[in-house]
């Protein structure tokens, strides 16, 4: 048969190569500069949107979207092609694609910055930019798969249904967990509340991490690591357990993060059971990429691209080893809400990502551009610095983490806290988190070598259009040949394969999330519980502007030592106003569900304007602009409006007054704060210069009225001023 000549678009490979290695020295740097604030809290004071509740979900963001997503793309493109036989399907979807991205991209890294969250871990980007990647999304979902519709093999190798599984999971996730309604361009309400908000975020949130972080790594794993190796994949049939039993079980470990919360047991219940037996087919998959070194780890000593590849599986397996075992109770009361979870996040993150698309680019990049690796022994430098770099972050974290927890729980012979200052932990835990930020250099310092290793690897070459040659792919019957097994006849019906995978994935998120929205008895209600008044709507999103999720959490869960602590354990019914939740997922400080009434409200003026005067040893950064900015109202009859839309009771008459209301209650704190003389502090005389101004009127006041409010619906009557 003739043969038909095509040409590989490697010059999009190479777009999304660059933009990895970009991006990826910019994550890593921006999550040094949030690592480095542990170490000195307080070095860029004053810079709104360089504070600490800002530049941690910009880190995460970059990281996971911007450095592995785009290499995420660079292999794809790069292996789709070839293991297909075929150019992708239209150049100008994948130009969308590559710029649309990095749009995306520079959105978030402008937004996050300025405060505009939905404060959701991994989708934090507001609706717009969330519009935005989900037409970005559906582009290269439709490449994709009409690439593999004009291909020129007959059967689909395992890396490709990796790639199909992320395409149609990614699009579901994203879709149904940022649905919002909006107020203005930069604002919008999560239609879920409360315990609703939660199942669905860590639905989404738990799986971007599988099918975002996990199964393109895994199809690339597929692919690079016998093309490095020069060997076939250990077992064609492990493969395929490891894929339909992943994409399948993956889908339902979400409400592993929701242990002992208000969540229904049932759900919690569903999580730990299939999180448990998530590590059968994650094992088969490193196993299966281990193996595939088989009869080459002489060369593995020699190559770095080999032993980089085999941090990566590595990684991957004490990670998928971690999951499943912080699904279970006992260990879950340990690890959440402590740095535990840190030191996981990042072995995976560092480790299986980082390592393999690192990896993945030693090998690709002289292959672009035709020639050689400038320098084996810097790579091999590369390959020490990370990892002794990523050990030197992970185990302190860990240590960091068991540290917490038996402080947390520890009582004295009389029944007493040990410790009930929250920052005696804090102090304890920090020269662990001065480790973590040598360690997070080492790794910059190894990213760094790769960049001038490949730029000096490229210098003078450009990447031109690799040509190819194949038969066209001959039609065959659809019903199975004689002799032929089921999973080689799915191989060959694509379109039959990509419906099979989505509804894999799709049952598990049926199952437990439906019932959580749409019975309405499995989140009760509570009479005492208000809606916020509109002063308090004005501090909440506040808070959520500046991250303070990020460090705080606002469940209390039913453990004697969180009771004794905080107060009384959280239910579902007092949050049925909350859009979104803000329930955190580490205590980097104390939680705030009960915060309400604890303390005055001149404690909460100093404490924003300079923590130290009012908590010694505090390495919580100075939030003077709260203190210094007036609060904008222009909007909070259309926020009123919008809550009421999803179901917050407030009247028509609410939101006519709503200004009336916050200027009611501000000038009541204001009056309280003045009453007990916030205008003898240093903290009040520094920021407002001897000016005469309006203190209702002033950020603080709304933050206040806030904190003020939290958890005082089921406990006390609350007051409009707290004494």
């Amino acid at each position: 048969m003739e043969k038909e000549r095509f040409y590989y678009d490697d010059k999009i490979v190479k777009l999304f190569a660059w933009a990895t290695i970009i991006w990826g020295v910019t994550a890593f740097t921006i999550g040094l500069m949030v690592a480095y604030l542990y170490w000195f809290p307080h070095y860029m004071d004053g810079i709104s949107w360089l504070s600490y509740g800002r530049l941690r979900p910009l880190h995460t963001n970059a990281a996971i979207f911007a450095f592995v997503g785009n290499g995420i793309f660079a292999g794809v493109y790069y292996s789709t092609q070839r293991l297909l036989k075929t150019r992708m399907a239209s150049d100008l979807l994948s130009k969308l694609h590559f710029w649309g991205w990095q749009l995306i991209i520079l959105l978030a890294a402008i937004t996050l910055p300025l405060g505009i969250t939905q404060s959701k871990e991994y989708a934090e980007l507001e609706w717009p930019i969330d519009l935005l990647v989900a037409v970005v999304w559906v582009i290269f979902t439709v490449n994709l798969l009409w690439t593999i519709l004009k291909r020129r093999v007959r059967h689909i190798y395992v890396a490709i249904w990796f790639y199909i599984s992320t395409a149609v999971t990614i699009a579901m996730l994203y879709i149904f967990n940022n649905l919002a309604l909006p107020v203005t361009l930069t604002k919008s309400y999560s239609i879920y509340s409360g315990v609703e908000d939660a199942v669905v975020q860590w639905w989404y949130g738990h799986n971007a991490v599988a099918f975002f972080l996990t199964t393109p790594i895994l199809g690339l794993m597929y692919y690079f690591v016998p093309k490095a190796a020069q060997r076939p994949v250990y077992s064609y049939r492990l493969s395929i357990i490891h894929f339909w039993t992943l994409i399948f079980i993956y889908i339902w470990a979400g409400p592993h993060h929701l242990l002992y919360s208000p969540v229904p047991e049932w759900v919690q219940i569903l999580g730990t059971i299939f999180s448990f037996t998530l590590i059968f087919p994650s094992w088969g998959g490193m196993i299966n990429g281990l193996l595939t070194l088989r009869g080459v780890w002489d060369k593995v000593r020699e190559d770095p691209i080999l032993k980089m590849f085999v941090v990566a599986i590595t990684s991957y397996g004490m990670s998928t080893f971690e999951g499943p075992m912080l699904s279970f109770k006992s260990l879950n009361a340990i690890a959440h809400f402590t740095d535990w979870i840190i030191a996981h996040v990042h072995v995976g993150t560092l480790g299986w990502n980082g390592f393999l698309v690192m990896g993945m680019l030693y090998w690709m990049i002289p292959r672009l551009y035709r020639t050689r690796l400038y320098s084996v022994k810097l790579a091999n430098q590369h390959f020490w610095w990370g990892t002794i770099g990523l050990l030197l972050y992970v185990i302190p974290m860990y240590v960091a983490g068991w540290t917490q927890f038996l402080m947390w729980r520890q009582f004295n012979p009389d029944g007493s806290l040990k410790y009930p200052e929250f920052m005696d932990t804090v102090t304890e835990i920090l020269p662990m988190h001065y480790l973590r930020a040598i360690g997070g250099t080492l790794y910059l310092i190894g990213s760094l070598i790769m960049v001038y290793n490949l730029w000096k690897t490229v210098q003078g070459r450009k990447v031109e259009d690799t040509a190819a040659e194949a038969a066209p792919l001959q039609p065959v019957p659809a019903a199975r040949a004689q002799g032929e097994d089921f999973h080689n006849w799915l191989e060959r019906r694509s379109m039959l394969f990509t419906v099979l995978a989505f509804i894999a994935v799709a049952i598990g998120g049926a199952v437990e999330i439906i019932p959580t929205i749409f019975v309405d008895k499995n989140i009760p209600k509570i009479e005492a519980v208000k809606p916020y008044t509109p002063l308090e709507i004005v501090g909440r999103d506040i808070y959520i502007r500046e991250g303070c999720y990020t460090c705080h959490s606002q469940m209390i869960r039913p453990f004697r030592f969180e009771v004794e602590r905080y107060g009384e354990y959280s239910k579902a019914g007092e949050y049925v106003y909350d859009h979104p939740f803000q329930w955190g997922s580490k205590r980097t400080g104390p939680d705030l569900f009960r915060e309400g009434g604890k303390r005055p409200n001149l404690w909460h003026f100093n404490h924003m304007y300079e923590p130290e005067s009012v908590m010694y040893g505090s390495i919580m950064p100075n939030y003077q602009w709260i203190v210094k900015n007036d609060y904008d109202i222009s909007d909070i009859e259309a926020k009123l409006k919008t809550l009421k839309t999803l179901g917050v009771p407030y009247t028509d008459e609410d939101i006519a007054n709503a200004k009336a209301s916050i200027e009611e209650q501000a000038r009541a704190i204001a009056a309280d704060l003045e009453a007990n003389g916030v205008k003898k502090t240093p903290a009040y005389m520094e920021a407002y210069e001897g000016q005469e101004v309006d203190l209702s009127k002033k950020e603080i006041v709304a933050l206040i009225a806030y904190l003020q409010r939290l958890g005082t619906d089921t406990t006390r009557k609350l007051e409009t001023a707290q004494k």
